[in-house]
């Protein structure tokens, strides 16, 4: 316990101090964590990071998690890059003469538009105007329904929510979650009305806590299928990139999919 609490402190604490300095530090970090997600997936399904179709998936993943190029270069659009990636990639099948096969191919393609998605969206959200703002407020939602299922489940959960997946989890637990999610957007409301309204704020901790609950559930089937615990060993006690990041994955895209961070 005491690994995981200076682990996540000093992760913590890290992240947030490039959230904040924004720009190419920020991005930065956010590139590198999406290189180190995908090539836990690539390892989750068995898959070498030097093989081709990884090496392409990899490759794409950047392009995809890019909110803008550097130098005031175009950036290709969302279907070009995927296109590109789904040529390439079943050109790698034609090349190695089925040594890499279609189903190869299938799952690496599904993971870089899976991580290098989740990763743009919340380049993306740094990059609006009040950034910052923003930004908070979406990582404040996600960990108040992370937090406030694991307290509220802990206290009076009794009911499993899905227990051939995550058996520790329960209805009452996600509850609360999303209880607990909503009222830290009306808080950011609270704090600055003029940028967020109370209905806009509670739809933002809605989402998260619906979304953010789906996206580790997600993680947790994926897990349980390949026979793993975690994803990954980058941060001691609290597993890979993917363990730490399921949620974000899915919340931010689907906060501006739906426009709830336009006022």
């Amino acid at each position: 316990m005491g690994q995981r609490i200076v682990t996540g402190v000093v992760a913590g604490a890290a992240f947030l101090g490039l959230l904040v300095a924004g720009g190419w530090y920020y991005t930065g970090l956010l590139l590198l964590l999406a290189l180190i997600g995908y090539w836990e997936y690539a390892r989750l399904n068995g898959q070498a990071w030097n093989r081709l179709d990884v090496l392409i998936g990899f490759a794409a993943v950047l392009l995809i998690a890019l909110p803008r190029m550097p130098f005031d270069w175009d950036l290709p659009s969302f279907t070009t890059v995927t296109w590109v990636l789904m040529f390439a990639l079943l050109c790698g099948t034609v090349f190695s003469k089925n040594r890499i096969q279609l189903e190869h191919v299938s799952v690496m393609f599904l993971g870089a538009v899976y991580v290098g998605t989740g990763f743009h969206f919340m380049a993306l959200t740094r990059d609006l105007d009040h950034g910052i703002f923003w930004s908070a407020l979406v990582f404040a939602c996600i960990w108040a329904s992370d937090a406030g299922a694991y307290f509220v489940g802990k206290a009076i959960g009794r009911t499993k929510l899905w227990p051939a997946i995550s058996p520790n989890k329960t209805i009452e637990g996600a509850l609360g979650g999303l209880a607990i999610a909503v009222i830290a957007g009306l808080i950011f409301a609270f704090c600055n009305p003029d940028w967020l309204g109370y209905g806009q704020a509670a739809l933002i901790g809605l989402t998260a806590a619906v979304a953010g609950q789906l996206g580790d559930l997600v993680q947790s089937a994926y897990k349980r299928f390949r026979g793993v615990k975690d994803s990954g060993q980058l941060l001691p006690g609290h597993g890979g990139v993917l363990d730490r990041t399921d949620s974000w994955l899915i919340v931010f895209p689907l906060i501006h999919l739906l426009g709830l961070l336009t006022l």
